[in-house]
């Protein structure tokens, strides 16, 4: 197959983020088995217009805003030199059934309906949120989507695409060599907190100050860490000040991955405080270290990438998080079981898996293959952290 992939960033973008790794690993698979693979995407300052990752060619034009109209032209002046199109819908998509004259499969990590206001004034998020609900469902009505978890294929229903229409792929986790075979942490003896992605308004690690100075009078000696980059960064130092805590948060800014897998292994607890993400990915990443995690309910994704009162922890709003926290931070027993049920969670997710997921719902599209079968939900129900805690106190006595 000749793929072209739309996506408003690159794994190399300083904003880049969850659906990046996701574009750039599933493409690597799918070079892997043989396909062509193109990445159209924005520059960024410093940025070359062409590059190569490994055998992805990347192709960048435009800025944030610019890149859309520029790669639907750029689908349209080079159909001929592509067999199918993917569409990355970070809110707007690129609109490519328009001028692609290929098939093309809409790739949607989340459905942005209250983002929309948190990072645009008013009338822009009703222009965008129109965009995405009502003109969006229609301009793909005749394409496939890819989602990355059954909440985000909800959301999605919930627009008026048909359930029949949408394929899961769940995301892969990067697996350091030294972690295949056995967590490698050197957990941290005082207690550490971690926020991981980037720093923007809807990520909302102001939760995660204010946890912070919730439970720094219990623990003293508690940190948190916030890796990542984004143009919030100021804003939240000076939330940090206001709060009183600046002296207890490290912001570590964009890291590389031998740095961003130390950070992970130190960490008691990783929190996800993020108003919508379509999976988590940084979930499963500290799982790999043993380390669990907490997100919200509403959140959608994580509802996945964490299994409730066995991975980690879903709260249904700041307060139950700052409680959940408290919690695990005093129960060092129920913390490391939670932490060894997300390492076996996390091994259960892979690129290779994932891109060849991918491979086969493109094949389908294309009608090389049969439609790929579609995994079954999971529901259950939110028990409270102390109910959880004394489950875990009542086996561990039984062993006993």
């Amino acid at each position: 197959m000749r793929v072209l992939y739309l996506s408003w960033r690159d794994r190399d973008n300083p904003e880049a983020g969850g659906a990046e790794t996701f574009t750039e690993r599933t493409a690597e698979v799918l070079t892997e088995m043989g396909d062509r693979v193109t990445i159209f995407t924005s520059r960024f300052p410093g940025a070359s217009p062409t590059d190569r990752h490994g055998n992805v060619d990347i192709v960048r034009r435009g800025g944030r805003f610019t890149c859309y109209p520029l790669g639907l032209w750029y689908a349209a002046r080079h159909r001929r030199d592509f067999d199918v199109v993917l569409d990355v819908q970070n809110g707007v998509p690129f609109w490519a059934p328009l001028l692609a004259r290929r098939p093309v499969v809409n790739i949607t990590h989340h459905v942005h309906r209250d983002q929309w206001s948190v990072i645009f004034g008013p009338r822009l998020a009703r222009l965008g949120w129109f965009l995405e609900s009502r003109i969006a469902p229609v301009v793909y009505r005749r394409s496939r989507y890819v989602t990355v978890s059954q909440a985000s294929r909800d959301d999605l229903v919930e627009l008026g695409i048909d359930a029949d229409r949408i394929d899961i792929v769940y995301s892969g986790n990067d697996r350091p060599a030294a972690l295949e075979q056995s967590p490698v942490h050197d957990r941290s003896d005082t207690p550490v907190l971690t926020v991981l992605g980037r720093l923007v308004p809807h990520k909302q690690v102001e939760i995660a100050i204010d946890i912070v100075a919730e439970l720094l009078p219990a623990y003293p000696q508690l940190r948190l860490d916030v890796i990542g980059a984004g143009y919030w960064h100021e804003a939240l130092v000076r939330y940090a000040t206001d709060r009183g805590v600046l002296d207890r948060i490290d912001f570590h800014g964009f890291v590389d991955d031998d740095t961003k897998h130390r950070l992970l292994g130190r960490s008691w607890l990783l929190l996800m405080p993020s108003h919508k993400e379509g999976w988590g990915l940084t979930i499963v990443e500290a799982g790999l270290h043993e380390t669990p995690a907490i997100a919200f309910a509403h959140a959608g994704g994580p509802t996945e990438s964490i299994l409730h009162g066995e991975t980690g922890l879903l709260a249904l709003n700041p307060q139950q998080m700052s409680e959940q926290v408290g919690v695990l931070l005093g129960d060092e027993s129920l913390r490391s079981a939670l932490g060894r049920a997300a390492r076996g969670h996390a091994l259960g997710f892979d690129w290779q898996r994932s891109g060849r997921a991918l491979a086969a719902t493109l094949r389908s599209v294309l009608g090389h293959a049969p439609r790929p079968q579609q995994p079954a939900g999971r529901p259950r129900r939110l028990r409270s952290v102390h109910e959880i805690a004394a489950d875990h106190r009542e086996v561990g006595e039984g062993a006993a």
